[in-house]
C-alpha cells in the first residue's frame, strides 16, 4: 500500500506542490526531469536510449537496466515494479506531450494499473488524467477546465453523472465512441457513479 511517483520521459511539466508520495522511480530521460524537479529517485528504470549514461549517478541510485529491444516501455516496467512492491496508487509525471505513440502507451499503462487493482493519475501541466473503476466519485469544480470521460476498457456500464452540463443516468460507454468528451461543471462538484469498467477521467485547461 502507498503511493509511487513515476517520472517519465515525456514533455517536462512541474509537479504540483500538493502531491505527496512514498517512493520515486525515474524512467530513462525522466531522470533529467527529476533533477530539474529537485527530486532524488529511489530507483531508476532505463534502457538508456534517451538518457546519456554518463549523466546517471549509478553509485547513488539503484538501477534496473533493460535492453532497448523489449516488449515493455520504460514507464510500464516502472509500473510493474511499483505494483510488485505493493504500491496501489501510482502518479506519473512528465508522461504527456512529445511523441503521440508514447502518450497513448502511457494511457494504456494507466488501464494496466487499474486492471491490477490500483489507481493511476497523470499530471501534465494543463492536463490531469486519472482512472476510475466504479462506485461513486466526487469531482470538484475547476474553473477553466473541461471534463471528459472515456471508457478505456471495452465498456463502462451503469454510468451516471450529476452536476454537469450533460448529465446522464445509467448509460453504457464503449471504447469505440467518445460519448463523454467536453463536458463541464454547472455545480460545485460533479458526482460520477459507475457499476463496471475502467474509465479515464480527463480534466483539460482551455485557457
Amino acid at each position: 500500500m502507498g503511493t509511487c511517483l513515476i517520472i517519465s520521459g515525456g514533455d517536462y511539466s512541474p509537479l504540483p506542490s500538493f502531491i505527496s508520495y512514498d517512493y520515486v522511480i525515474a524512467c530513462d530521460l525522466g531522470y533529467e526531469h527529476s533533477v530539474r524537479m529537485g527530486i532524488k529517485p529511489d530507483m531508476m528504470v532505463s534502457d538508456f536510449d534517451s538518457l546519456d549514461r554518463e549523466k546517471f549517478p549509478s553509485d547513488e541510485i539503484p538501477l534496473l537496466e533493460f535492453p532497448v529491444r523489449k516488449d515493455d516501455s520504460d514507464t510500464m516496467l516502472a509500473i510493474k515494479h511499483a505494483l510488485k512492491e505493493g504500491f496501489d496508487h501510482i502518479i506519473i509525471a512528465c508522461a504527456l506531450g512529445g511523441r503521440l505513440d508514447h502518450t497513448i502507451a502511457n494511457i494504456q499503462s494507466m488501464a494496466y494499473v487499474a486492471d491490477n487493482g490500483g489507481i493511476c493519475e497523470i499530471y501534465g501541466g494543463k492536463e490531469y488524467l486519472r482512472t476510475f473503476t466504479g462506485g461513486e466519485l466526487s469531482l470538484k469544480k475547476r474553473e477553466g477546465f473541461s471534463l471528459s470521460l472515456f471508457s478505456i476498457s471495452e465498456k463502462c456500464s451503469g454510468v451516471s453523472i450529476t452536476g454537469s452540463a450533460y448529465d446522464c443516468e445509467n448509460v453504457t460507454m464503449t471504447n469505440t465512441f467518445p460519448l463523454g468528451i467536453s463536458n463541464y461543471w454547472v455545480e460545485d462538484e460533479v458526482i460520477l457513479r459507475m457499476k463496471d469498467g475502467i474509465m479515464l477521467i480527463s480534466e483539460s485547461s482551455y485557457k
